[in-house]
């Protein structure tokens, strides 16, 4: 992991520990990121990915959905032990699929995962830590890389749970092919909260070349 700064600091803290305790994997929350993920996955269906490696898991709700409807080996990086707790205690992944670390610095070799995603968790990198996070999961992933994120034409800080540091939106569509002009777009959209449930958020699908 790399060296601690407030956003780390803060994740891996009681500021974490309460995001985990507000959070359930309620079956309703469950099937909503099944619906949402099934949307993006329909995009490659022609050549599924046998690894997935999510940076950012919390307690496992992308996970606990994509056993539904795919047979891919599943890992999850998640720098909160309360939340790796849950995910032990409940079975979701074990050690060997779950590791203690941040998207800025990734436990696995490079191309060796065939899609590495986030989902709300670039919105709480620190805007000088981005590009690291973004290259990281350029380098493990060998086919794909999706990203679920808050859109913003400009970068903007946004206020969070009385913080000022922990929440930016952005265009990270563009940041990363900015960074990586060689990734093909496959897709992107909007998943509206009032009909899907989901955050507000904007995803994006890129493959590799």
């Amino acid at each position: 992991m790399p060296p601690k700064n407030p956003q780390i600091e803060s994740w891996t803290g009681e500021f974490g520990d309460a995001y985990t305790a507000r959070n359930a994997a309620s079956e309703e929350q469950v099937r909503i990121r099944l619906k949402a993920l099934v949307e993006i996955f329909r995009l490659i269906d022609g050549d599924p990915p046998l690894r997935i490696l999510e940076c950012g898991c919390n307690i496992g709700l992308n996970t606990r959905a994509m056993r539904r409807f795919t047979d891919a080996e599943l890992f999850a990086i998640e720098p909160n032990a309360t939340a790796r707790a849950v995910l032990g205690d409940q079975g979701v992944l074990d050690g060997d699929h779950l590791k203690d670390a941040v998207v800025q610095s990734l436990p696995f070799p490079d191309r060796s995962m065939d899609l590495v995603f986030t989902s709300g968790v670039l919105i709480h990198v620190h805007p000088d830590d981005l590009p690291a996070a973004l290259d990281e999961m350029v380098r493990v992933s060998s086919k794909y890389l999706m990203m679920i994120e808050y859109f913003s034409q400009s970068p903007q800080s946004i206020p969070y749970r009385g913080r000022n540091d922990l929440l930016w939106k952005r265009d990270f569509g563009s940041d990363l092919l900015d960074r990586h002009p060689g990734l093909v777009p496959l897709g992107s959209g909007f998943f509206w909260r009032r009909i899907t449930g989901f955050d507000d958020a904007t995803w994006w699908l890129f493959r590799k070349p």
